[in-house]
């Protein structure tokens, strides 16, 4: 006589390893919502639309360390929301602003970014397979990241809001940080990671001071405050640079010791 096996019990998947990659669609989501403003000419909400994806980028990894839900299907998933988002949506909005005015040249560049952009997220994805990292590189990125490369190529758009000046505008300025942040994704330069970085304590209180002055500046003169963070993120590359050398060196000069340093024999042997 059959019997009816008993059903199995499907156990379902908890919310909060759902949140990370929603957190990650609505990035992606925000990213392609930028080329239609863009297609419409709505600019600063193109810009916007960047900005509110790089915010959700930043925020669904550590929500997903936090809530212990990060999986391989999300690291997937953030990759190509990142592409799409950094890669793809700001050398569109650029392209359509005015590097379609450079004709063959201006389509080149955008691509550039684009393709230098995927390169660099895919350098990122294979460095996270190495079992045993430097624990002083962990404070340093491998060149630009993509949401910081979205955010810098941006900065002419950005500062054409406030500024009403054609040169800002021209396709040979914009082409220059076209040109200079492709290479700087794919480049070697160490660039700060801000993700472990510890405040000494004397310096907690200035810290929350400057950014109450930063946030005013947001809301007073957002376009023009944003510039000047990019332009202050540039330049912090020659420090970042100067860093890496130095613990580099420091973490040479241990290893070199470790290594002429001699092994005392055991008491006993050699007598």
């Amino acid at each position: 006589m059959f019997r009816p096996t008993s059903p199995v019990s499907l156990k379902g998947l908890p919310f909060n390893r759902m949140v990370p990659n929603i957190l990650t669609l609505l990035a992606l989501c925000a990213g392609v919502t930028s080329m239609r403003y863009g297609l419409r000419g709505e600019w600063e909400r193109a810009v916007v639309a960047i900005l509110i994806a790089a915010i959700l980028d930043g925020l669904d990894g550590r929500v997903a360390r936090l809530l212990r839900g990060t999986s391989k299907f999300g690291a997937e998933l953030d990759s190509l929301s990142d592409f799409v988002s950094f890669g793809v949506a700001p050398a569109m909005v650029l392209y359509l602003w005015t590097m379609q005015n450079a004709g063959g040249f201006g389509w080149a560049l955008v691509l550039l970014f684009s393709v230098c952009a995927a390169l660099r997220l895919a350098r990122f994805n294979t460095m996270l397979e190495d079992p045993n990292p430097q624990p002083w590189t962990y404070s340093f990125f491998t060149g630009v990241p993509t949401p910081a490369g979205a955010g810098l190529v941006m900065v002419p758009m950005s500062l054409s809001f406030d500024f009403q000046n054609e040169i800002v505008r021209h396709p040979a300025f914009v082409a220059m940080f076209l040109i200079g942040v492709s290479f700087l994704e794919v480049s070697r330069v160490p660039t700060f990671s801000f993700k472990r970085v510890r405040v000494p304590h004397r310096y907690v209180l200035p810290l929350m001071v400057l950014v109450g002055i930063l946030a005013a500046f947001l809301v007073t003169d957002p376009w023009a405050t944003l510039s000047m963070l990019g332009l202050a993120y540039l330049a912090s590359i020659p420090f970042s640079i100067r860093a890496f050398g130095k613990l580099r060196r420091e973490a040479e000069a241990k290893e070199v010791a470790a290594q002429q340093t001699p092994v005392e024999a055991p008491e006993g042997l050699g007598q």
